[in-house]
């Protein structure tokens, strides 16, 4: 068993065919089939059927792949740190978040991050929040921010925001001229909701059931800022994050506190290895810097 075998065994996985997994690797057609028959020779169970002259992956060869995708990960890793260091040089730092902090307070930190640091690489991904975290546990990013209905296990981890959530309203909304949004005001209601794992979303649902209120949820989804620009496009209300609000009520979008106080709680994970790293410090304060962000505001209830 070698690497190239390997190589075109995934290849074929991938694509789904011996021929075009030729094509991908740009060698013939017997080659690949020479080289998956090698490979079964040295692993001593079959990785295909063949079916009228098809490749259909055996029960085996399923299992078997899982590992040889998860090692090829680890190789594009591996390259893409290279790459990392022929054009940074030495130093990087790899960031994940969610969706309410990776387009409004994370890039503000990146910025000042890069005055004092130039010559450091930085990635930045969004993912779910549970992408997030998997990521850092994972040790392939080296700080997430992911919401608190997150697995916690396999990561070090600690509280970086409480924000009160504010409700959005469209541009001459009848609740616009209210100082306060309270449950009741949202009973049969068009809402945008966020994702049902949402916990801010429970603890919404929660303030609704005690005073029996019922909005009508029009459509979920999982961010913020998409539930912001729902709303101002007119097709409901909604209770966002402040921190993914950032820019709509200069487009229009009106906010509102909400009361009882519903809170979106956001955590910093790290690998385990990685809290203490001089770079991971360093981002870490200046996330914390940009954590003071103004937040939305809205002209005042006439």
């Amino acid at each position: 068993m070698n690497f190239r075998q390997l190589e075109i065994f995934r290849a074929v996985m991938i694509s789904g065919s011996a021929s075009r997994a030729a094509d991908l690797l740009q060698i013939t057609q017997p080659a690949v089939s020479r080289a998956v028959g090698e490979l079964e020779d040295a692993l001593g169970f079959l990785l295909f059927d063949r079916v009228r002259g098809r490749l259909v992956p055996t029960p085996e060869g399923r299992l078997f792949f899982r590992d040889v995708n998860t090692s090829f990960i680890g190789l594009d890793t591996l390259r893409a740190s290279a790459a990392r260091i022929r054009d940074f040089g030495s130093g990087s730092i790899r960031i994940a978040s969610l969706a309410a902090l990776g387009s409004t307070l994370v890039p503000r930190a990146i910025r000042t991050f890069r005055d004092s640091h130039p010559q450091i690489a930085i990635t930045l991904q969004i993912h779910s929040s549970s992408m997030v975290r998997d990521l850092v546990a994972n040790q392939q990013f080296d700080i997430g921010l992911a919401a608190d209905e997150v697995d916690l296990s396999g990561v070090d981890h600690r509280v970086f925001a409480n924000s009160k959530a504010l409700c959005a309203l469209p541009p001459g909304h009848p609740l616009a001229s209210k100082t306060v949004i309270r449950p009741e005001d949202l009973d049969g209601l068009p809402f945008v909701a966020l994702a049902p794992e949402d916990r801010a979303r429970a603890r919404l649902t929660q303030a609704l059931e005690q005073v029996g209120a019922h909005p009508e949820i029009v459509v979920e989804t999982p961010a913020s800022a998409t539930v912001c620009a729902l709303v101002l496009e007119g097709v409901g209300v909604g209770l966002v994050n402040p921190m993914a609000a950032l820019g709509f009520a200069e487009r229009g979008l009106v906010f509102r506190p909400f009361e009882p106080e519903v809170y979106f709680t956001t955590y910093l994970l790290f690998r385990p290895d990685a809290q203490k790293a001089q770079l991971v410090t360093q981002f870490v304060a200046e996330l914390m810097k940009a954590r003071s962000i103004s937040l939305p505001s809205s002209p005042p209830a006439p």
